[in-house]
């Protein structure tokens, strides 16, 4: 009788410490360096995340391959919750086209968990430019006329050649190492303009040495009411804007997809992270499953037809 009351005793303590054990942490895994505008939205999406999951969410930097590797990091990951992806236009919409050799495929190899949100680009132009608006660029000669990006294959790039293309122009594009460098010959007048993110144009908008001419997107941009858009202007059909969107590996069961889905939706609708994401430049919009998978489908059309007009390849 002792030793079964004793061994009772111990299964029920054994039980406990296990009810007692936290579960496991979660992997997010953002495909682009610490830092980055992508690695900021990851890490304000992770402390909310686990707080309506209950777990710690810790961010993982896996950059390389304009995020491929970090991408392909998670489709290739368990379908078990625990590893999940900030993909981003250009892992989701822009790779497909760009990379002739992609390891992934990103409407079949992951499930959308949320669009935590999207943000257009500003076209801007250095404070001592003459243009104050695209009637202007319109009459820009082609062989004096670049424009920066902060590399091939990036949406400011893409945005940049459909451009040329809506406007009948042959605009040089001249490729940095990173926005930050473009950003600096843009500013030093070395080139004409720019396509680039609110959050990193504006505080040199403000201080004055930077001009923003318009917005991509279809609607002004919250971060810059004041900017008209493309469209306003004149230039028809143009409505390119960057997001960001969490995913899990395909075949995630049912039951824990739907659970995701909704702690992701309760995250993004915290005030303070709404203030996070906005001082970004990142509006938000909500989506149900369907709306998710439409939406994932049309970017990557439309950002294909993009690239295949700029002609960008990486091997």
């Amino acid at each position: 009788m002792k030793r079964r009351l004793v061994l009772t005793g111990a299964l029920a303590a054994a039980s406990a410490a296990v009810a007692q054990t936290p579960a496991r942490p979660i992997r997010l895994v953002v495909p682009f360096g610490a830092g980055t505008s992508t690695d900021i939205v990851g890490r304000t999406l992770a402390e909310a995340l686990g707080r309506q999951l209950g777990q710690t969410v810790i961010v993982e930097n896996k950059p390389g391959a304009g995020g491929a590797i970090g991408s392909d990091q998670v489709a290739k990951s368990a379908p078990d919750g625990q590893t999940l992806l900030l993909g981003t236009v250009g892992t989701h919409a822009i790779n497909p086209s760009l990379y002739k050799r992609l390891p992934y495929q990103p409407l079949t190899d992951f499930v959308p968990l949320g669009l935590v949100g999207t943000t257009p680009t500003l076209l801007v132009v250095p404070a001592a430019s003459p243009w104050k608006g695209i009637a202007d660029i319109r009459q820009a000669a082609n062989g004096a006329t670049s424009f920066a990006s902060a590399g091939n294959g990036t949406s400011g790039h893409l945005a940049g050649e459909l451009l040329n293309v809506r406007l009948n122009k042959r605009f040089v594009h001249v490729p940095y190492r990173d926005g930050a460098q473009a950003m600096t010959e843009l500013i030093a007048g070395n080139v004409q303009f720019m396509f680039y993110h609110p959050a990193a144009v504006l505080p040199y908008v403000r201080s004055g040495r930077l001009r923003a001419l318009a917005a991509s997107s279809a609607r002004r941009s919250v971060a810059a009411p004041d900017v008209p858009t493309l469209g306003e202007q004149g230039v028809a059909d143009f409505d390119l804007v960057a997001w960001f969107m969490l995913y899990a590996p395909a075949n995630l069961p049912a039951d824990l997809r739907e659970r995701l889905r909704e702690a992701t939706r309760q995250a993004i609708a915290l005030p303070e992270v709404r203030e996070k994401l906005s001082q970004q430049g990142i509006e938000q919009a909500e989506m149900g499953g369907a709306e998710l998978a439409a939406f994932a489908t049309a970017e990557v059309a439309k950002w294909g037809e993009a690239v295949q007009r700029s002609g960008a390849q990486v091997d």
